[in-house]
């Protein structure tokens, strides 16, 4: 009988131990709650959130030094830097038909579904190869227009759908460059 009790008071204060440091944990369980939304609660700058900071006085961003110029009309005189090469027209073709295709048709001529609806122009049309200039393509397509988006308003934070300044010249490159000259190759269709 005595082996029974001893078993028995054994089995209650390991029992009351038990307890014991389970009320101990306790408090530490409780200050943790809630365990999963620690990381989620500290301070962060999400992408594309906020203004972006400035950089440092006399740097060089990575991606070259950006036009300093603030509107279309300033844009009118200006050269282009990137030289006209079957590489620079190919990269300048693919730019256009994943910027201007939607509006201005993959030739160009103002022939996709929406041209009509929004005014887009025919980019193959005398009055834009040998009226505008190079510039002011470059600035129409940075700045927009009346209806068309800025695909690179320089000192603003850009979105998804800007341009570098290079990409943009290579857009102007196949525009006025390689854009008449593959629609006028391309066989005319018949109906």
């Amino acid at each position: 009988m005595r082996r029974s009790m001893k078993r028995a008071m054994k089995y209650s204060s390991a029992k009351r131990a038990g307890a014991f440091l389970v009320m101990l944990a306790l408090p530490t369980a409780v200050l943790a709650w809630p365990w999963s939304t620690d990381m989620m609660n500290q301070p962060s700058i999400k992408p594309q959130e906020g203004k972006m900071t400035p950089f440092p006085a006399r740097s060089v961003p990575v991606t070259g030094i950006p036009t300093q110029v603030v509107s279309r009309e300033e844009t009118r005189d200006m050269t282009n830097p990137m030289p006209v090469t079957d590489a620079s027209l190919k990269k300048g073709r693919t730019l256009f038909r994943i910027y201007c295709a939607a509006c201005h048709g993959l030739t160009g001529k103002a022939e996709s579904p929406v041209s009509n609806k929004i005014g887009a122009i025919d980019l193959t049309d005398d009055y834009v190869q040998k009226s505008l200039t190079e510039g002011w393509v470059w600035g129409t397509i940075t700045f927009g227009s009346f209806v068309m988006p800025a695909y690179g308003v320089p000192g603003e934070q850009g979105g998804s759908n800007d341009l570098s300044v290079e990409e943009r010249w290579l857009v102007v490159n196949y525009v006025k460059h390689g854009l008449l000259k593959e629609t006028q190759a391309a066989p005319v269709a018949s109906n």
